[in-house]
């Protein structure tokens, strides 16, 4: 499997960095050879990054607002970007897959934001309040999709998190 010849740029901040819980699948993806780590890299310009239901990072697409994020820059083959469109819940209107601008990158790079639906409720429920960088401390108190309530959706989850008070 040719990974350059054919790959997309993804800016990683949140869950599927190294250390964090989602990186699994992008160690399975390097595996066999459909993904690779290119460099750790950060935002060229200022994003929200937050926390939501369960401790989940969203990148917020709202240019201006938050700060430059630090992450990490994969490129992935076409049967990768698949699985993490899969992951990020693309078709069921969790997260969008959009272009990003990363510093000192000439080439097209992509990330998953929160969706637009609700990525405004988010940056005023988060009351403000971004992190740059998505650490063990922000991620303190992060639950698994497997430990989080079955009989709601994922949409379900960011409702109520939005309809609650800041805590």
């Amino acid at each position: 499997m040719g990974v350059v010849a054919e790959a997309t740029l993804i800016f990683t901040y949140g869950t599927l960095k190294q250390g964090f819980s989602n990186h699994a699948l992008l160690q399975d993806l390097i595996s066999t050879g459909d993904a690779a780590f290119v460099r750790a890299a950060r935002t060229l310009h200022p994003l929200p990054l937050v926390c939501g239901p369960y401790r989940v990072p969203f990148l917020l697409n709202l240019p201006g607002l938050g700060h430059r994020v630090s992450g990490e820059i994969y490129a992935v083959s076409p049967a990768a970007v698949a699985r993490m469109d899969d992951l990020e819940g693309i078709g069921r209107g969790h997260y969008e897959r959009l272009p990003i601008q990363i510093e000192t990158e000439a080439e097209t790079v992509e990330a998953y934001y929160a969706h637009g639906s609700y990525a405004e409720a988010m940056w005023r429920r988060s009351g403000g309040e971004a992190y740059n960088c998505y650490t063990e401390k922000a991620a303190k108190g992060y639950v698994r999709r497997m430990d989080r309530p079955q009989h709601l959706t994922f949409l379900d989850q960011i409702a109520l998190f939005l309809s609650s008070s800041a805590s």
